[in-house]
Order: structure tokens, then C-alpha cells, then sequence
């Protein structure tokens, strides 16, 4: 898996980058399909093992286009997790409240407590994304948000939260193609809404901003993955490798209760 990591700072085009390779599967659809569930039923095992050990903090950034498969990543690698060691938050548009305050007020306040996986779908990163084009705040200010947030993550990271960030890459075609059959779909036209259209006219200048994010804040305490997304399989097989590796990495033990002297009737 380390092919798709932005192992530090440098500059990301993301033209060079497939959104439909498929060279690190372990074999064809059905294998990887195998496999992928043998990874799922893994990932539950660790984030028990995470819950019940009460000392680590897994904090699951996943950002990418409209239609690139959040949603779907969530249910398919992490659907077999214990609810009650997991939150998913979605950042909608900040309230009164939240913008009496910086923007990583409202962020902090949603990170992992110890035990606990918490997956931000979409994120911080809105504020050097959708901010940055549509122009919400001047560029002197959006600017200087990639620092600010490079040094949030470190904070979290030094004080033991493990940060997995994903940006799940699709191609123009794909989304257009995605977009057309959730219009098809009676069971999922639900989501589409006309501003997906309007976005989607954006599309060169988000690509611009996803690179400059990842070009700017991957670090070694927070890489960014830039996953292939065109085909759901492989996308959901690539991050959840990647989830099992950092967990499995910390060589985490069941906490061994004192039952001297116990005895159950």
C-alpha cells in the first residue's frame, strides 16, 4: 500500500495518479473481493482489541469528489465495526456558534477519546477546499490554514491519536457516469441535488485545490493515501488494508483484569 502514500511534502499532481489502477490487488475482482472480507472480519477483531486496550485514538479522514465513495467506504470497510467504539461525523456548513470561533474549534471538539475510531467524512480540509473556491475567505487567510492544520495533526498525533487520511480519486468520466445512474435510481436519486451540477463545473479548480492540500499536508505524523476510486472494489480493498496495517502496527494487547480471589456462583 505504500505506492498510494504521499510520504512527505512534495508536489502532488494528480495526473499522475490512476484512478483506475489496479497493479497492488492481490489477484482479480473475485480474490480481492476474498480477500477484502477476510480484511473486514480483521479490522472488527482490531478495533475490539482498540476499544478493550483503552489507549490509542484512530482518527479516519476521508475526502474526495462528489460521488467518490465515502458513503460506500464506510459501510463496506468499516461496517462490521462495535458502534459503540466508532462515530462517523460529517462537517455540515458551520452554525452562528461555530463561527464565533476558529475553524478547528468545532473539529477539535469531534477527534477520538482514547479506544475509540472516529471517521470524518469530509473534514477540515473543507476549509482549503470548498472555502478556497468558492472564494469564502480571502486567499491570505486559507493560505495559512495548511500550517495551522499540519500543526493540529501533529498535536494529535504526539498525543496518541493515529491519523489515516484518504482522498479517494475518481475520474471527471467516472463521476459523471455516477452521477447519471443515482439520477436513474429511484432508491438513490435521494441524493442528488442540482448543486452537484454546479460543482461539478468546478471540477478544475478542485483538482487544483486537492493538490495543493495534499501537496502541503501530508506529513510523516499525518500521509495523505491517494487512493484509485473508479472501481468501488479496489477502493474499498485499499483502504481497508491500509486501516488493518496501522492497527495490527500497534501491537495492542487484551488488558488482563486482577481476578484473584473471584469466584462466580
Amino acid at each position: 500500500m505504500k505506492k498510494y502514500r504521499i510520504d512527505s511534502p512534495r508536489k502532488v499532481r494528480l495526473s499522475a495518479f490512476d484512478p483506475d489502477d489496479a497493479s497492488a490487488m492481490p489477484g482479480d475482482k473475485e480474490k480481492t473481493k476474498e480477500k477484502s472480507e477476510k480484511i473486514v472480519e480483521r479490522l472488527d477483531e482490531l478495533q475490539e482489541l482498540l476499544f478493550a486496550e483503552h489507549k490509542h485514538k484512530v482518527l479516519i479522514v476521508l475526502q474526495g469528489m462528489d460521488t467518490s465513495g465515502k458513503d460506500g467506504t464506510i459501510e463496506h470497510v468499516m461496517g462490521g465495526f462495535d458502534p459503540i467504539g466508532v462515530r462517523v461525523v460529517s462537517f455540515k456548513k458551520p452554525t452562528s456558534v461555530e463561527l464565533d470561533h476558529d475553524y478547528l474549534w468545532r473539529v477539535h471538539a469531534q477527534t477520538p477519546g482514547a479506544g475509540e475510531v472516529v471517521v470524518f467524512n469530509r473534514s477540515h480540509y473543507e476549509d482549503v477546499l470548498v472555502v478556497r473556491v468558492h472564494e469564502l475567505v480571502p486567499k491570505a487567510m486559507w493560505e495559512k490554514r495548511y500550517a495551522q492544520i499540519n500543526d493540529f495533526e501533529r498535536m494529535l498525533a504526539e498525543n496518541g491519536t493515529i491519523l489515516l487520511k484518504f482522498f479517494l480519486h475518481i475520474s471527471e468520466e467516472e463521476q459523471k457516469e455516477r452521477l447519471q445512474a443515482r439520477i436513474a435510481d429511484p432508491t438513490k436519486r435521494w441524493k442528488f441535488q442540482h448543486g452537484d451540477l454546479e460543482e461539478r463545473k468546478l471540477w478544475p479548480e478542485y483538482q487544483k485545490a486537492y493538490e495543493d492540500a495534499l501537496s502541503k499536508t501530508s506529513t510523516a505524523w499525518a500521509p495523505w493515501y491517494v487512493v484509485p476510486a473508479n472501481v468501488k472494489w479496489i477502493r474499498n480493498y485499499i483502504v481497508g488494508s491500509v486501516i488493518a496495517d496501522a492497527l495490527a502496527a500497534l501491537k495492542m494487547k487484551y488488558p488482563q483484569p486482577d481476578l484473584k480471589g473471584v469466584v462466580v456462583e
